[in-house]
């Protein structure tokens, strides 16, 4: 039986109250749907600036009564300190998801990023260290490797931001360390190697590339490939982030007891962590990956895409090392590229009215 197998077992014998904060987003939603389907009790904290209501009404309509009877929603900003306070309220956990993502939204709006991503994140890790939480764990972001070359990318060895968004992603992790090292209090980063799933947001400017692309093949548009298709990312399953953050949390009370020093805590705690697969996959290749998987939906099988220029901001390769995290969260990804794309493909089949 895996850590991860071990801990869904524990947690259903002993539940407890999370934070979800980003909780109408597309991984707090499914990190809501996985705690509540584990019969824990969660707090979610959402101002529905990247968030939707039909999210939540998914995840409700996807667990049992009883269960969706142990979530409560706040709607609120993490800018703001005192909605911070009032969600960090009585919460063992906190997974701490929301931010503006997407490099061209950082580029075109820095300023409004730097609120979510800084000031938001300092608010929260405010109100969680005074509200004395078990753990607190964000989303990090592989950005934070910018123009370091080397592959696959190993978590203390990285470069220059190359985006205002991989700029507060970065600072996200200075705040975490100062915090652990000045007030004992117990963070873990997951730095996300582009996460993609259900539920995650197929339209505007700044969709993210799997659930756009699947959009325009149903929709039968043109299918655009910034550069020259060559550019590969470690595209990672949402599943995998879900047992990353849940591994993460629960680290100290699974390692034993309370550390009264900063200098003797287990050496897993107050890290940043690769969340991925460990597998590098180029643009064209995950774009016949995901036609294939349309085909039998009415996506032409000859459908090919079109190449434009590549965009600012990006970096041309990525490729997460997961040693780390197997060797001290107990991190086995359980899914594969393959099985992502067939199970998120499949849903956005089943969900084309939100494809508009």
């Amino acid at each position: 039986m895996s850590r991860y197998e071990q801990l869904q077992t524990q947690l259903r014998q002993e539940p407890k109250i999370w934070l979800v904060t980003g909780v109408a987003g597309f991984i707090g939603s499914n990190l809501l749907e996985a705690l509540l389907k584990l019969d824990q009790r969660v707090v979610g904290l959402d101002n529905f600036a990247t968030g939707y209501q039909h999210n939540l009404d998914e995840v409700q309509g996807l667990v049992t009564p009883a269960q969706w009877a142990n979530f409560r929603f706040i709607q609120g900003d993490i800018r703001q300190l005192a909605d911070c306070q009032r969600a960090c309220a009585g919460v063992d956990y906190v997974l701490h998801q929301a931010a503006l993502g997407s490099v061209p939204r950082s580029l075109a709006d820095p300023i409004t990023t730097n609120g979510s991503n800084i000031t938001g994140f300092l608010n929260m890790l405010v109100a969680a260290r005074d509200a004395q939480v078990k753990s607190f764990t964000y989303a990090a972001s592989s950005s934070t490797y910018g123009d370091h070359p080397a592959l696959p990318k190993v978590e203390d060895q990285i470069g220059k931001p190359l985006s205002p968004y991989a700029v507060t992603k970065y600072v996200n992790e200075l705040y975490a360390d100062v915090f652990s090292k000045c007030y004992d209090f117990h963070t873990i980063g997951l730095r996300y190697f582009n996460v993609f799933g259900p539920r995650q947001n197929p339209n505007g400017a700044y969709a993210a590339v799997i659930p756009k692309w699947v959009a325009s093949l149903l929709k039968g548009e043109t299918v655009f490939i910034n550069g020259d298709g060559e550019t590969s990312r470690d595209f990672t399953f949402i599943e995998n982030a879900i047992q990353a953050n849940l591994l993460a949390a629960t680290l100290k009370d699974r390692q034993g007891g309370k550390c009264t020093d900063a200098a003797t805590h287990h050496p897993a705690l107050n890290q940043v962590y690769n969340m991925a697969v460990g597998d590098r996959t180029t643009l064209k290749s995950l774009f016949a990956l995901v036609r294939d998987n349309l085909v039998p939906f009415g996506v032409r099988a000859s459908a090919e895409p079109e190449y434009r220029d590549f965009r600012a901001g990006d970096v041309r390769h990525s490729l997460a090392d997961t040693t780390k995290a197997h060797r001290l969260l107990g991190y086995e990804p359980t899914h594969r590229i393959a099985d992502g794309i067939q199970s998120a493909t499949r849903w956005y089949v089943d969900h084309q009215n939100l494809l508009q």
